[in-house]
C-alpha cells in the first residue's frame, strides 16, 4: 500500500497538434510544472531545475516525473501523467530522489493541482501545437540541469560522455564531444559533474543512476484529471498510428 501524501495528474489532450510535434509535450508539461511548484513553494524555487527530457529536480534530486503517451484511433490523443513528490518520495531508487516536505517546503495537492491547472493552460497558449516551440526550448534551457557541465548518458548499446551543450530544434540533448557534437534522441542522463546544491535536509542522495521520462515511483492521495479543448491539427497533415514517442524518440510504455 502506497503512503499518502503526493499528486498524480493526468491531462487528456485530443489532437493536439501533428503528430511530429507532440513529442514536444514533454517540454511544455516539464515547464508548466517548473512554474507550478516555484509558485506554491517560492522558497524552492531558486533550486529547481529540469533535467532532460522531463524531470523536475530539487538540488541534485529528483522531486517529479512526466509520462507521455499518444494514441491515435479513432482521434489523435496525447495524455501526459505528471507524478510529484510532494510529502514522500522512494527510498531505493535508481536516481536520487526528495520531496517538497523534506525540504520544508508543504503544499496540498490540491493546491498544486490548481496551480499546475493555470500554468498548463498558459504553456500550451505559448506552445501553439508546435509553432511555439522555440521559445518553450529557449525557456527550458534557462531552468536546465547540468546546461554547459559533463553529463553522461546511457544509450542503448554505450554510454558516452560530453559537455551539455543545449536542445537542437527538435529536442535532442545535444553533447559535445572533442570537437564534434553528438544529437541524442533516447538515452539516460546522470552523473551530472554539478548541480544546484540541495537544501538543506532533503533527501540523500544514493547510488548514481538513471531517472528518465516517466513519474516517480510515488505514493497517490489525489488524482485530477482535466481534460482541454482540442487544439487545432494542421490543416492536410495526417498523423501516425501507434504509440507516440516520449519526447527524446522513447515510446511510453504506461509503466511507472
Amino acid at each position: 500500500m502506497s503512503a499518502l501524501g503526493n499528486l498524480h495528474a493526468t491531462l487528456l489532450l485530443i489532437d493536439p497538434s501533428p503528430a511530429v510535434c507532440a513529442p514536444q509535450l514533454s517540454f511544455v508539461a516539464a515547464l508548466a510544472l517548473h512554474d507550478a511548484v516555484a509558485q506554491c513553494t517560492p522558497q524552492v524555487g531558486p533550486v529547481l531545475a529540469l533535467k532532460w527530457p522531463n524531470d523536475l529536480l530539487l538540488g541534485e534530486a529528483k522531486l517529479a516525473g512526466i509520462l507521455i503517451e499518444g494514441e491515435n484511433d479513432a482521434a489523435f490523443a496525447v495524455v501526459i501523467g505528471i507524478g510529484v513528490n510532494c510529502t514522500h518520495h522512494p527510498e531505493n531508487s535508481a536516481f536520487p530522489a526528495t520531496d517538497l516536505a523534506a525540504a520544508g517546503a508543504l503544499v496540498t495537492p490540491q493546491t498544486l493541482f490548481s496551480a499546475l491547472a493555470v500554468t498548463m493552460e498558459r504553456r500550451l497558449a505559448q506552445w501553439a501545437s508546435g509553432e511555439g516551440f522555440a521559445a518553450i526550448r529557449a525557456d527550458w534551457l534557462k531552468r536546465a540541469a547540468g546546461l554547459d557541465q559533463t553529463i553522461q548518458v546511457r544509450l542503448p548499446q554505450r554510454e558516452l560522455t560530453g559537455i551539455f551543450e543545449g536542445l537542437d530544434e527538435e529536442g535532442r540533448l545535444l553533447v559535445r564531444q572533442a570537437d564534434a557534437i553528438m544529437p541524442v534522441t533516447a538515452g539516460e542522463v546522470f552523473g551530472f559533474s554539478s548541480l544546484i546544491r540541495p537544501l538543506k535536509g532533503e533527501g540523500r542522495p544514493i547510488e548514481d543512476g538513471a531517472g528518465w521520462g516517466h513519474a516517480p515511483l510515488v505514493a497517490e492521495e489525489w488524482t485530477a484529471t482535466r481534460p482541454l479543448p482540442s487544439l487545432p491539427r494542421e490543416p492536410g497533415r495526417a498523423t501516425e498510428g501507434g504509440d507516440l514517442p516520449v519526447a527524446g524518440g522513447r515510446k511510453g510504455s504506461g509503466q511507472q
